[in-house]
C-alpha cells in the first residue's frame, strides 16, 4: 500500500453515484515570527542513560522551519541533535549558549 494514498473521511460506501469523497487534507502549520514564538529551554537526562541533553520546547510552525531553527543551534554548539514534533533536542548542557543566541535572534525564550 502506497504512503501517498488519501484516505476519504466519514464515509466507507454510498449508493449516491454522484457522490464525491472529501479526503482529508494535510493543513501545514504556519510557523509564528520569532517575537510571537514562547520557547522553553531545559536540561534532561530522562530515558537517555544519564547523558544531559538541552530540550527546547514550544515552537509553533512547521517542520521544515524546526528543521532549519535546529540546524543553526547545532551549529552554534558545535554538536548533535535531533528536531522532531515541536521540540529541539541539543546534545548536552549549552542552556546559556542556546539561551542568550535566542534572545538576540528575537525569540522569547526562558529557561524552565
Amino acid at each position: 500500500m502506497s504512503k501517498n494514498k488519501k484516505i476519504p473521511v466519514g464515509v466507507v460506501f454510498s449508493t449516491n453515484p454522484d457522490f464525491d469523497f472529501a479526503f482529508d487534507n494535510d493543513e501545514v502549520a504556519e510557523t509564528l515570527p520569532p517575537e510571537k514564538q514562547k520557547l522553553k529551554i531545559q536540561l534532561d537526562k530522562k530515558a537517555r542513560a544519564g547523558k544531559q541533553v538541552t530540550l527546547i520546547t514550544g515552537f509553533v510552525g512547521n517542520d521544515d522551519d524546526l528543521e532549519i531553527l535546529a540546524k543553526k543551534l547545532k551549529n552554534l554548539c558545535g554538536c548533535g541533535g535531533s528536531a522532531k514534533d515541536g521540540e529541539i533536542l541539543i546534545q548536552g548542557d549549552v542552556r546559556d549558549k542556546v539561551l542568550t543566541w535566542l534572545v538576540t535572534q528575537g525569540y522569547k525564550a526562558n529557561k524552565g
